[in-house]
This record gives structure tokens, C-alpha cells and sequence, in this order.
């Protein structure tokens, strides 16, 4: 049960932009959006946080801490946005009358800038890490709740709240989707933290903002619509429960060697015999018919296994999904490692060319995920990763407590994976579930005898 929670108090916002008179030529021409970035513009913006604790400076100095705190964010996010500034633009559509179409772009010039946010709420780290769920004033942390991206023509493509906690502060950045994939917005969450922490106009990883297309296209993509009914909903989830399960680094080890003994094969990955529990567990707790399909998602980075491979620091969505398949009693019935072998060979298979046809598929019939409609109900989706640098991002108050989420992009069946906070190769797994299922995967002895501990997590079998 979650507990009741003062109302978050909002106690100021601005428009942060870059300086204008630093920034390239190029970012007064319209910044079109790639097929690559295209199919987003019906999904929600990435909604992800930082949590520290409040340094021994905050209460020796407590009337002057949050505004020097407010103020070097401001400072430093002005600086990271010279190197990022489509996320200071607004996305906007030209019709074309006489072949009925529309066009996306991101409009750099016409825009006040990134969205920052102030706020309160008096309530403690504890009582935000310490219950089994995530409790729902999370969500408060964000701005931009349950818009989609395409709403970025008259909302920041950007937006930062800083929410003061009694004993810590929550840094929240809604980021919209369709400018960039989840490594795009680690990237510019680290350069920004790395500004921070040493302020300069250079940085250790610029971001390579060219929108790539495929030969023959581009750089405006017509998309076949008429109307924006016809490629954007707006989805809203059901009421779930979701709850933060901690894997250490020796917990994930046994697990990736039984499922490599299992299986005969030694390519089997952590992530991969961890995807294949979650799904078994989730499998057997929806008590899904024998002769039903599921079926296991992973968002896959593209950037290396496109030729030529991409820049790592390619600003814009270069993301797929891996789909792996089998039938719920057959995916029971057989071993975890037969179900990490099946993920094994679904990730293999993203090829140039594979990735390269899917693309084609898309040019010929356009369309946009559609959260309603793109995931079925005996399915499960991996998302983010444990690669990304979560915990290496600091804003004067030391290394980060935790990583939460808003209400974004979420449903029955969605993980997200994380870092843990203590490195060395262990994982934090966000799980999305109706209330039903979460109760069937805590009572799932394969699964609950795999998870760990964790210091604000109490540990339940």
C-alpha cells in the first residue's frame, strides 16, 4: 500500500536557452526528422531521474543551497544545450496540399527554450525508496505527464524539474522521443552533468546531430496522413503496480552459467538470462493457455550493426526491437536456458541487411508505434539498458541514490533495466504489471530466488 503524500508544491519555472550568438549556422535551417524517428511521434517522452541526497552544504546553508543549486543547473544546461540544441527547438509540421501529406521538422529558432521546473514536496528519500511499489507521486517528479511526442509543437522538447525533498533532491527530464532513442538521452545527461561538474563550452563526447536517411530519401519525409487521428492516439495504462527488483553482480552470474549449462552454449549474454527469467516468471503468473503465444521484446542499440556502424554519440533514434516467440507451454515446459538461446538468436539476427529491410518496409507504409495497439497482452518488452552511465552523473551532491521513472511509456508487461546503484555488473529491473500479475511473479520462486536485496528495498519472498 502506498502511503498519502503531501501535494507537490510548484514554486517557480523558466525557459532555459543557449546562447544564441555561439550557436552553428546550421541550427537555423529546419532540423527534419528521419524515418528512424518518424514512427515515435505517437509515443509518450522518456521520463527518467536522478535522486541524491542533500550534501552537509544544505543544511549549513539552507537559504542559499537550492538557489546556488537552481542556478548552476540553469548555467550548465544553457552550456549543454549549445552542443544539443534541437532539444531547444519545438517540432512543427508543414501540410502539403496537393499530394495529401505532412512533415515533421524541428524548428531551432521559434521557440523559448527547455523548460526548467522548481518544485517541493515535504517528504523524505525513505519514504520514496522505502515501499515495495514505486509510489505514485513519483510520477509528479516530471513534467509533460502523458504527452506524446508529437505534442512537441506546442511543448518543450525538453523539459527539467528539480523537486526539493526534506532531505534530497530529485533532478526529473522529460525528453521527447522522437529527437532521440535512450542513448541520446544519456549522452546529453552526462555531458550536462559533466558541464556541471567542470564548466566549458567543450565537451567529451559532442553529439553528432546530422539526421542520417537512406540513400534515395530524404532530408524531408512526406508521412501519407491527412490528420493526425490517423497516426496518433493517446494511450492510457491501467492501473498497475510497479516495483524495482535488484540483481547483484554474483546473483546474475549464476543465473547466466546455469542458463549457458542448460543450453550448451557459451554466447548466451547476463542481460539474455535475465530477459528469459522475467519472461518465464511473467509467463507462468498471467497463467497464459498452453497453445498461446508470447512473446519477449528487447530494445536493441542499432547504432554498431548498421554499415558503415554509427557513431555511438549519433544524436536520434537508432533503436530496435528484438522479438523472440514461443508458445506458453513450451516455454515453461523447457529450461531457462532454452529460452535465453531463443533471445541469443534473436539478437544475432539483427543485421545490416535486416535492419536495412524493416526500414524499407516502413518507407513504403509508413506508420507510428501506437501503444494500444503495438504490444499484445501475452507479450512482454524489455526496455532501456544496464549499459547506459547512470550513476557516473553528479550535480554536487555526490553519486546519484536512485533512478526513477515517470508515468511514460508504460503498460502490463513493460521492464525496464537499469545499473545498480553499486556497479560492478548488477541490475535494477522496473517491472509494469496489473495488479494480479505482480502478485503471481512475487509468489514465483524461480524468479523472487534470483533477486537480491537492496538497501531501500525490502526484501519480500
Amino acid at each position: 500500500m502506498n502511503p498519502r503524500y503531501p501535494p507537490l508544491r510548484h514554486i517557480s519555472s523558466c525557459f532555459v536557452k543557449p546562447e544564441l550568438d555561439c550557436l552553428p549556422q546550421e541550427s537555423k535551417q529546419p532540423l527534419y526528422l528521419s524515418p528512424l524517428d518518424l514512427p515515435m511521434l505517437s509515443s509518450h517522452y522518456i521520463q527518467k531521474g536522478l535522486l541524491f541526497h542533500k550534501p552537509p552544504d544544505a543544511y549549513h546553508h539552507p537559504h542559499t543551497f537550492m538557489p546556488n543549486l537552481l542556478h548552476r543547473l540553469k548555467t550548465s544546461l544553457s552550456t549543454a544545450l549549445l552542443h544539443f540544441y534541437p532539444l531547444s527547438g519545438r517540432l512543427a509540421s508543414t501540410i502539403n496540399d496537393h499530394q495529401p501529406s505532412i512533415s515533421v521538422y524541428v524548428d531551432c529558432v521559434n521557440s523559448p527554450g527547455a523548460k526548467f521546473i522548481h518544485a517541493a514536496l515535504d517528504t523524505t528519500i525513505s519514504d520514496v525508496l522505502s515501499p515495495v511499489d514505486v509510489p505514485s507521486v513519483v510520477h509528479s517528479f516530471f513534467d509533460h505527464d502523458r504527452a506524446v511526442n508529437y505534442d512537441g509543437q506546442t511543448m518543450p522538447l525538453l523539459s527539467i524539474q528539480a523537486t526539493e525533498l526534506l532531505d534530497g533532491v530529485f533532478i526529473g527530464c522529460s525528453f521527447n522521443h522522437a529527437i532521440g532513442d535512450g542513448t541520446s538521452y544519456w549522452n546529453f545527461f552526462n555531458m550536462w552533468s559533466e558541464i556541471f561538474q567542470a564548466p566549458s563550452n567543450q565537451i567529451s563526447r559532442p553529439p553528432v546531430l546530422k539526421r542520417w536517411f537512406p540513400d534515395g530519401y530524404g532530408p524531408i519525409i512526406n508521412l501519407p496522413f491527412t490528420h493526425t487521428d490517423q497516426f496518433i492516439s493517446r494511450f492510457e495504462a491501467p492501473q498497475l503496480r510497479e516495483r524495482i527488483f535488484h540483481f547483484s553482480a554474483e546473483s546474475i552470474a549464476k543465473l547466466k552459467a546455469k542458463a549457458k549449462t542448460e543450453c550448451g552454449s557459451k554466447e548466451i549474454s547476463s542481460f539474455q538470462s535475465l530477459s528469459a527469467l522475467v519472461w518465464r516468471s511473467i509467463t507462468r503468473g498471467r497463467r497464459i493457455a498452453e497453445d498461446q503465444p508470447t512473446i519477449c521484446m528487447m530494445a536493441a542499440n542499432g547504432r554498431a550493426r548498421l554499415e558503415p556502424p554509427f557513431s555511438e554519440n549519433y544524436f536520434g533514434n537508432v533503436v530496435t526491437a528484438v522479438k523472440a516467440e514461443a508458445k506458453a507451454g513450451e516455454l515453461l515446459e523447457k529450461e531457462l536456458g532454452w529460452a535465453a538461446l531463443k533471445l541469443h538468436d534473436a539478437v544475432v539476427n539483427i543485421t545490416d541487411k535486416n535492419l536495412r529491410d524493416s526500414l524499407d518496409q516502413w518507407l513504403q507504409s509508413p506508420y507510428t508505434f501506437q501503444l494500444g495497439r503495438f504490444f499484445s497482452p501475452n507479450s512482454i518488452m524489455m526496455g532501456s539498458s544496464p549499459r547506459f552511465n547512470v550513476y557516473g552523473n553528479e550535480f554536487g551532491m555526490g553519486k546519484a541514490v536512485a533512478l526513477r521513472s515517470g508515468y511514460a511509456n508504460k503498460f502490463d508487461g513493460k521492464v525496464s533495466s537499469f545499473p545498480g546503484n553499486e556497479g560492478g555488473g548488477s541490475i535494477d529491473l522496473e517491472i509494469c504489471l496489473l495488479p494480479q500479475n505482480m502478485a503471481m511473479l512475487e509468489s514465483d520462486l524461480e524468479f523472487m530466488n534470483v533477486v537480491s536485496s537492496s538497501p531501500f528495498q525490502p526484501f519480500e519472498s
